[in-house]
């Protein structure tokens, strides 16, 4: 995405002051930023402005630099998978504080730059919709921009929403230090049902002057669609649905996932694996697209197994390994289903194979070897303080086409996908089952996802009540959906995190015997705690103290 690096917000306040200055040596045109008339007075830099707001959503890193997704260091580092049962992440970070319970206004990390940047994100969102009919270009060119902010700030407040509930609205004022910021009222939460109706308005308005697609015309890639802000409402209002939230209605929820699908413009991609290695393909409804020489291409080293020069970062479950069917359609703990404890990764759902490496996965020319004694990818083999605690590596998003040592400069096409049609066709299936039950369409939408091209897992048993339905719906998203940041939110938002993340984090051990192998369950991280309070994260301490204490606290922190 080309972009133009704008650095804005307070550091235009700054600049005004000084130039306010009388002294003639003040007086000097800044080199290492544009300054906001800059931008008003150029359609062009407006327009590399906006492109460059994209950059800030899902800024979440917890050393306040880059801009990828998740919840390490930038998405390649810890994925917000390990702070749920999916994985967890090999070498610490901020996600063992999470994971045993530590979680705090005061020590919470990357959690907390959630609410500091997505702010930050809105205002510059409302400086430019402020500004922008300042600017000359067509009347036409200005509806889409307009539509285009109007989906970042909503997708700024979706973030902040699904992590602490109600917020501040801000409306479209810009706030800076030239404002009463002593006035307790800009500190006032909206409630929970305030904060999605009016993010959802807002999507609505976008969705209606967005491009239907970016094909063909001069909208770059990453750019949001019509698709893209729809599918946004669908998945806010399936949220405002569930449990947790208990603001909306199934049948809206539905509703909103089907208006998606009627767009025709979306289908189910054949390849699972090459899904997430490029864009070309008709699943992907919003995604952030990378170049070459991208952070985002550390993926590879971050988190391949040790005997190949990785660093084993986001490592997977064993809680997550189970959750996959064998390729009859049978969960595990079905005695029929022939699973066999001591050959466990022999016909299972196919998207197992395409997202976790075990012991005996074909990888890179070679096989994988997490048994002891003696496997390369085990605390036996070489760089051994890497080496999985799990008895996995992640396989998903990885392409083996680029280089695990330093691969910076030679890759890095693969996007990070947002929002895809298979959210859709599960976030249809599970609202409708809720609103009328497990009729045709809900049957329809799950299985398309299960007999894509390269899974062709057995279409679901016919004749399922609705609680079946709903247990196989989500056992869908866990598989379909795993590592994209989707379960840290299912969990809390279906008030079941209590259950799945008050077990241990499993792993496996496999020892080697002569030519036989024996495979023992084994404790990875204990001690995983998850308490009432945690349903939503804390509000940063620092920001409940600049408010003079004004700002209100979630509940039980």
């Amino acid at each position: 995405m080309k972009t133009t690096n704008i650095l804005f917000g307070m550091a235009l306040v700054a600049a005004g002051f000084l130039a306010s200055c009388q002294k003639d040596f003040l007086n000097v045109t800044p080199t290492d930023k544009i300054l906001g008339d800059a931008v008003i007075a150029d359609s062009s830099l407006f327009e590399n402005y906006v492109i460059n707001r994209y950059l800030s959503i899902k800024l979440q890193d917890k050393e306040g630099e880059g801009s990828n997704p998740g919840f390490g260091r930038g998405f390649e580092y810890g994925l917000w998978s390990s702070i749920t049962d999916e994985s967890i992440y090999n070498n610490d970070d901020n996600t063992w504080v999470v994971q045993q319970g530590q979680l705090a206004p005061e020590n919470m990390g990357i959690t907390g730059t959630i609410w500091g940047r997505s702010y930050r994100g809105i205002r510059e969102c409302n400086y430019a919709l402020n500004n922008i009919d300042k600017v000359v270009m067509s009347t036409d060119h200005r509806k889409r921009l307009r539509a285009e902010l109007r989906f970042i700030r909503a997708f700024r407040y979706h973030d902040l929403i699904r992590n602490y509930g109600g917020v501040i609205m801000m409306g479209d004022k810009e706030y800076s230090l030239q404002d009463n910021l002593s006035d307790p009222a800009l500190f006032n939460r909206a409630t929970l049902q305030q904060s999605m109706d009016y993010v959802i308005t807002e999507l609505t308005a976008a969705a209606a002057d967005l491009p239907v697609d970016n094909n063909g015309s001069d909208w770059l890639p990453g750019r949001a669609t019509q698709g893209a802000a729809l599918a946004l409402k669908a998945r806010l209002l399936l949220y405002a649905a569930s449990p947790l939230y208990n603001v909306g209605t199934w049948q809206a929820a539905a509703d909103a996932a089907k208006a998606v699908m009627s767009l025709s413009k979306y289908s189910i991609a054949p390849d699972y694996t090459q899904l997430f290695l490029n864009s070309n393909n008709n699943e992907i409804i919003f995604a952030r697209q990378f170049a070459i020489g991208a952070r985002h291409v550390c993926l590879e080293i971050s988190n391949g197994p040790n005997s190949y020069g990785g660093w084993a970062g986001n490592t997977p479950l064993q809680n997550m390994v189970d959750a996959y069917e064998m390729n009859n359609g049978k969960p595990i703990t079905d005695p029929a289903s022939g699973y066999d404890p001591q050959n466990p990764y022999a016909n299972r759902d196919a998207r197992f194979y395409a997202t976790v490496l075990y012991n005996g996965a074909t990888y890179r020319g070679s096989t994988i070897q997490t048994f002891t004694p003696g496997g390369k990818d085990s605390k036996d083999g070489p760089s051994n303080w890497n080496a999985s605690k799990t008895g996995y590596y992640l396989r998903k998003f990885m392409d083996d086409k680029n280089p695990i040592d330093n691969p910076w400069d030679v890759a890095g096409l693969q996007p990070w996908i947002y929002i895809r049609y298979a959210e859709v066709l599960l976030n249809y299936a599970e609202a409708q089952n809720e609103a009328v039950g497990p009729d045709a369409s809900v049957y329809n939408a799950v299985n398309q996802i299960r007999q894509r091209a390269s899974v062709m897992q057995p279409a679901l048993t016919p004749g399922l009540s609705k609680d079946q339905m709903r247990d196989a719906i989500r056992r869908e998203r866990q598989v379909e959906l795993a590592y994209e940041e989707h379960r840290f939110y299912d969990v809390r938002r279906w008030k079941i995190a209590n259950v799945t993340e008050n077990v241990p984090a499993y792993g496996m051990t496999i020892t080697r015997n002569g030519n036989s192998y024996t495979y023992t369950r084994k404790v990875a991280l204990d001690n995983r705690l998850f308490v009432e309070a945690n349903y939503w994260l804390p509000v940063p301490r620092a920001d409940i103290l600049a408010s003079n204490a004004t700002l209100k606290q979630n509940p039980g922190y």
